[in-house]
């Protein structure tokens, strides 16, 4: 079930990425519902294979948005591009560690080959390449991503600091009520 938009979580999110990713508010307003739709962890492995299966490898993602491979439309090569785009953006962002350790990780993982950011960069251009009729109007945004896609990587990355920092406030908080009714 989607987040309302007038859900606090999405309300935070908005405030933070419109405080790390300043002078393009449709990046941040696009990243911040990313943010959003990622909650739900079944949307960041919503990309099935023929056989129903949830891809959870980038490197799965790329073959599956292939039309020469298995992609059986240029609409399922853009969908899965976008989020290819949208995963790489989110996990390098937000989880950088995970990312840094795919070359270290034992056995053959065709994500451990994986460059995210070039991966992500490339989908985006690719969504954006889809730049007529109904796509015609959000072209434009994928064609920024790919572009700005670093410094979306950090804001999200700041963002992720800017969350354990109310995280540790908030148990501040907690602590001291409780240490005060003790």
């Amino acid at each position: 079930m989607p987040i309302s938009p007038n859900h606090p979580l999405r309300r935070l999110f908005a405030d933070l990425l419109a405080k790390q990713l300043p002078g393009d508010y449709e990046i941040a307003a696009y990243v911040g519902d990313l943010l959003t739709e990622f909650v739900h962890v079944d949307n960041l492995y919503r990309i099935r294979n023929c056989s129903g299966k949830p891809l959870e490898d980038v490197g799965a993602m790329l073959v599956e948005s292939n039309p020469i491979l298995n992609a059986p439309s240029f609409d399922r090569e853009r969908e899965v591009r976008k989020h290819i785009g949208d995963y790489t953006l989110f996990v390098t962002g937000m989880f950088p560690e995970y990312v840094a350790s795919l070359s270290r990780r034992r056995g053959m993982r065709l994500d451990s080959l994986i460059d995210y950011t070039k991966a992500g960069k490339e989908s985006y251009r690719i969504v954006a390449a889809f730049d007529q009729f109904e796509y015609r109007h959000v072209s434009p945004l994928f064609r920024r991503l790919a572009e700005r896609f670093e410094y979306c990587v950090y804001g999200l990355n700041r963002v992720k600091t800017d969350l354990q920092t109310l995280r540790e406030e908030r148990y501040l908080v907690w602590k001291k009520d409780f240490l005060d009714i003790n």
